[in-house]
């Protein structure tokens, strides 16, 4: 039932995805969380997300699948974008968004890693070496290695961070199965809509410290932001990931999400004047070489794709030579 109604190639629709992520998210959700509460951010930006996912998903129409076979589905929005971005928000309060943005390039390792072990999907030696340089330009960014970057950053908002990282690895690794078989429009539509059950229930805890008057009199620049960026960041992004990775594997499609990085520190830069650190500036460096390499050293050799994806001319997944 996977439609890829829009020409857009895997590799496309993946960068689109990390774009989004980097830009919409951590950016523009950084600048927000100085004057906006992290649920109240969450909730608000999932709305307006929901509401047109769900305009668009009956718009298109088509044959619907068993509310059954829909349920396990919606229950891995919780993992993403619930638990996953309740986390992130929590710990980006925190942190800064550079290291943030970099700090989610830890994502592609437990994809790669919980692939391997889930899905039974082939790693090679030079996947492996790719990834763990990754993981070693994560360190340097998360200060965990200097005392000077530990006072730049606030270690316990990075932890957080990470482990809205790990949800949303488990997260790729069980949709990648569903997505093939899924209309990627209806599978966002649904998931987003059991995260943002998630950030309603969780909601009243975070009101208790703050005044009703306080939430209702959000301005009409931080409500116009968190709807742009929710827009963007949970119906827009999802989408492009998804339809990504339908076509590709697990592990394929996490190593786009190294790109996240570039397109972060550069908005980071521009917008809100962020600076990193020596050691972080070279873990940067480390993190983006790796993924230049991963992007662009595969030709050749390549798998089947999907009978989804042969149907409408897709380029097929790479497999990365040993």
């Amino acid at each position: 039932m996977a439609r890829y109604s829009v020409g857009l190639s895997p590799t496309v629709s993946l960068i689109c995805a990390s774009a989004l992520w980097a830009i919409a998210a951590t950016v523009i959700s950084k600048k927000l969380l100085t004057t906006v509460p992290p649920i109240t951010l969450l909730v608000v930006q999932l709305t307006p997300s929901v509401l047109l996912l769900w305009i668009l998903t009956f718009l298109k129409g088509g044959p619907r699948p068993r509310w059954r076979s829909l349920l396990p589905l919606a229950l891995i929005g919780l993992l993403n974008p619930g638990f996953a971005y309740t986390l992130s928000m929590l710990g980006l309060a925190r942190s800064t968004a550079s290291v943030a943005t970099l700090l989610w390039a830890a994502e592609p390792i437990l994809i790669i890693a919980l692939a391997w072990v889930l899905l039974r999907e082939a790693i090679t030696r030079r996947l492996i070496t790719l990834t763990i340089s990754a993981a070693c330009g994560v360190l340097l960014v998360s200060g965990l290695l200097s005392p000077d970057d530990l006072g730049a950053t606030d270690a316990i908002g990075n932890a957080l961070i990470l482990a809205g990282v790990l949800c949303c690895g488990l997260y790729t690794v069980l949709s990648r199965k569903m997505a093939t078989e899924l209309d990627p429009l209806l599978t966002v539509s649904l998931q987003q809509s059991a995260g943002f059950l998630w950030a309603l229930a969780i909601w009243p805890l975070e009101l208790r410290k703050y005044p009703t008057g306080y939430v209702l009199g959000l301005s009409p620049a931080e409500i116009a932001g968190a709807t742009a960026s929710g827009v963007m960041y949970y119906a827009a992004a999802f989408w492009f990931y998804l339809k990504g990775l339908s076509c590709v594997r697990a592990s394929v499609a996490g190593g786009f999400l190294n790109l996240i990085p570039v397109f972060g520190i550069a908005t980071a830069y521009v917008f809100l004047g962020e600076r990193l650190t020596g050691s972080q500036w070279l873990g940067a460096v480390v993190i983006v070489s790796a993924v230049f390499v991963l992007l662009t050293w595969g030709p050749g050799s390549r798998e089947a794709p999907p009978a989804t994806c042969r149907r409408r001319k897709i380029r097929p997944p790479v497999k990365w030579p040993d």
